[in-house]
């Protein structure tokens, strides 16, 4: 199995191995990962993690505390499941060993099979919901830190090698994914051609596997390149890393406030410990803004 990356914050002792999958189940995952949190008894950290496509989580003892913007719900469980979000997520966590697997759209497709804008932005225990039984097995492979990563790496694979063929829609779903790359593809008739998809179809298929309509998913790809690519910045200078296509400034802090529930400011002002050890694998997941030939007006001031 390829270990293809590590990233640690020392800190606040937290540090993140990144696995990625096997060629013929890489179109259903971002990286695998497994974080180690070493913290003195009864302190944690708290970060607000990006909207994201739906993540499992594992966690052998001290599981984290995880809840929707705007919303009152927090979960804290062994097996946590995360549906494709549109919110940023509160995410508190201490001492423990936790093992994420984030699904793409396809991954959800074939291993979930419920139409995902019916698990938009929330949170389950996933040894409770019944639409997550056939996951459940994986706490017996995750659930143990003292057990070699990369076999449970090889484990988990041959696990969801077993569990489910690819849907019936697999070229589709890929072809949107592919499609969403790249940072110029702005409306959703031109998404449609791409991919060779009526609008109406598009619709339907964005709706089912990946939570959200083509032109929230438009709009969400593009702020979380803005926000990775900010992250990443030595300067960290909204000016120099927002997307090039938002029409000014004003229309950047709208969206990020739309997405992140604050400003740009006040999150530039928080510490992120977690997003900080995983922000270098993230460009990797949201690719790379689109940029101006030449300097426009919104990146001539500092977002607030």
């Amino acid at each position: 199995m390829e270990h293809v990356g590590h990233s640690s914050d020392r800190k606040p002792g937290l540090e993140v191995q990144f696995f990625a999958p096997p060629p013929d189940l890489k179109a259903c995952f971002g990286n695998f990962y497994r974080l180690e949190v070493s913290l003195p008894r009864g302190q944690t950290v708290t970060d607000y993690l990006q909207p994201a496509w739906a993540n499992l989580r594992f966690a052998d003892k001290n599981p984290p505390k995880a809840q929707p913007l705007d919303s009152d719900t927090e979960l804290s469980a062994r097996f946590s499941v995360a549906g494709p979000t549109s919110k940023a997520n509160r995410f508190t966590i201490g001492s423990t060993c936790l093992w994420g697997i984030a699904l793409s759209p396809l991954g959800w497709a074939r291993f979930v099979r419920r139409p995902a804008k019916d698990y938009l932005n929330g949170l389950w225990d996933g040894e409770k919901h019944p639409d997550f039984a056939s996951l459940a097995p994986l706490c017996g492979i995750l659930c143990n830190s003292s057990h070699d990563p990369e076999d449970q790496v090889e484990d988990m694979c041959e696990f969801f090698r077993s569990l489910a063929p690819p849907p019936r829609d697999e070229e589709r779903i890929l072809a949107i994914q592919h499609a969403m790359e790249d940072p110029h593809l702005l409306e959703v008739r031109a998404l449609a051609e791409r991919t060779g998809l009526n609008v109406r179809t598009l619709e339907r298929i964005c709706g089912r596997h990946f939570g959200l309509p083509p032109r929230a998913l438009l709009r969400r790809q593009r702020m979380m390149r803005s926000l990775a690519a900010f992250m990443l910045s030595d300067e960290k200078s909204w000016t120099r890393t927002i997307d090039a296509h938002y029409h000014d400034q004003a229309h950047f802090v709208h969206e990020f406030h739309d997405f992140m529930g604050m400003s740009p400011s006040e999150y530039a002002s928080m510490p992120h410990p977690i997003l900080n050890a995983f922000m270098p694998n993230q460009k990797r997941v949201w690719g790379t803004p689109a940029k101006a030939e030449e300097p426009q007006a919104a990146q001539s001031a500092s977002a607030t």
